[in-house]
């Protein structure tokens, strides 16, 4: 007997509730932001906002069907299941750092503060949950199939990101490795760089735009849902022993770019969530690739 669906509704604790946690009262708060410039009754009217379409939704939940709430730094611990239908209530980056947990399970974007959001992930008011949450958990449902990276090390740790995977320093110092390419001739080469970005066409609205925009580039960013990433070096050094022949480029499907590490410490991390990173050591290799799966958002 097949289980009812269940709703997943994913949520980050709001600046207010971050602001009472650190200083114990709502006063404390006031003074602390206003001895900064800013006012505590903007903090909390966002937060009600968020609080209110949170509420919204849960009411919508058909009578049937279970649900939980997760709050984005317990998302690592959470155990998603197959009949699972996942609302993110937040902001476009909640969707990101939700989707790497995922294994196929529809997901609706609820926008908690219209015109404060680009609004590219969540693409939903929160009154409209009542009519997609029965919708997304049909059969039919329309959905748009986003495509993500993923890295993967020679000792099979994996790590999986909507938007972006940076691999370099941890801090402020150059990286080195020698990088390479899956499908061709041309010999690695041996680099040295503040980091490597390789990332979606979902990401090519963030970071990854930055730098294309930065160096004037030529290449075709690719779309959301297109099976191909776009990879940019960032400041790459020449020197005797290092090149900077390759410093940017599109990877297809099937294809992968790979960097064997020749510092200390290097990491890697998905959509800028430092805290949940690889670990990379001297001599070891990561392979940069389109994920095989995918983020499927529903319309």
């Amino acid at each position: 007997m097949s289980l009812a669906p269940r709703a997943v509704l994913v949520h980050r604790t709001t600046e207010y509730e971050e602001l009472l946690a650190r200083h114990g009262t709502h006063g404390q708060a006031a003074f602390f932001l206003s001895a900064r410039g800013r006012s505590v009754e903007a903090v909390r009217e966002r937060h009600e906002r968020t609080r209110r379409a949170l509420a919204e939704v849960a009411g919508a939940v058909p009578l049937t069907w279970r649900q939980t709430r997760v709050e984005r730094a317990g998302l690592d611990r959470f155990l998603f299941g197959p009949e699972d239908v996942v609302v993110v209530v937040g902001q476009d980056g909640l969707v990101a750092n939700a989707a790497k947990y995922l294994t196929g399970q529809p997901v609706i974007g609820i926008d908690a503060d219209p015109g404060r959001n680009p609004g590219v992930l969540v693409r939903h008011r929160p009154d409209r949950a009542r009519r997609l949450l029965p919708y997304a958990a049909g059969a039919g449902a329309a959905v748009d199939e986003l495509t993500m990276v993923e890295a993967v090390t020679d000792d099979a740790q994996r790590l999986l990101a909507l938007n972006e995977i940076y691999v370099g320093p941890p801090g402020h110092q150059t990286a080195r490795y020698t990088l390479g390419l899956d499908g061709t001739d041309v010999p690695p080469e041996p680099q040295a760089s503040s980091g490597v970005l390789v990332g979606t066409g979902t990401g090519a609205t963030g970071w990854l735009r930055s730098l294309w925009e930065q160096r004037s580039s030529a290449l075709a960013l690719p779309a959301p849902a297109d099976a191909r990433l776009a990879w940019f070096v960032r400041e790459a050094w020449p020197s005797p022993t290092t090149g900077t022949s390759r410093v940017e480029g599109l990877l297809e499907a099937g294809r992968g770019l790979r960097l064997t590490v020749e510092s200390d410490r290097l990491v890697a991390f998905g959509d800028g969530v430092e805290s949940d990173a690889l670990e990379l050591t001297w001599g070891q290799t990561v392979r940069l690739a389109v994920a095989p799966s995918r983020l499927r958002l529903v319309h």
